[in-house]
């Protein structure tokens, strides 16, 4: 499935670090940053989480929610999320039903060898749902700054 720009996002429920169950549709009435990060613990990945929480109050100033996906567990989440004190919810998405949903569950190359895994994207979905920027195969240098600032000019 290929969400699209202007269509309603699609749904998911996850669990999150926390242990509850977590709904994309919980956020309606919020602008959602739904980021898609490949694994817990890795330099680029806690480069990415750690930009997040770093401009985290500017994102909840504009009525804007973060969440962080990957395939990782539960546990490894709030291993990730204790260490770097990310105030967001990281969700577990260990079947890659969400990933799939938003098309970044991809294949992959690294050192000669494929395997399927996650594409580091982002997603913007408005206060009704609705898709309205995404962001594919993610630098993530200067990345958080840029969705910020979409966000201030478009929609806050």
């Amino acid at each position: 499935m290929t969400v699209q720009i202007g269509q309603t996002a699609p749904d998911f429920e996850l669990l999150a670090d926390n242990g509850e169950k977590v709904k994309l549709s919980d956020y309606k009435g919020k602008h959602v940053v739904l980021y898609f990060y490949p694994k817990d613990m890795t330099p680029g990945c806690t480069t990415q989480a750690c930009d997040f929480r770093d401009q985290h109050e500017s994102f909840e100033e504009i009525d804007a929610v973060i969440l962080g996906v990957s395939t990782d567990p539960q546990t490894k989440h709030e291993k990730f999320k204790d260490k770097y004190n990310l105030p967001f919810l990281l969700l577990v998405d260990e079947d890659h039903t969400a990933a799939e949903k938003y098309g970044v569950w991809k294949l992959k190359k690294n050192f000669g060898k494929e395997y399927m895994g996650v594409e580091r994207s982002t997603f913007l979905i408005n206060k009704d749902g609705e898709l309205v920027k995404e962001w594919r195969k993610v630098k993530v240098k200067g990345h958080v700054e840029e969705a910020l600032q979409y966000l201030k000019e478009n929609l806050a």
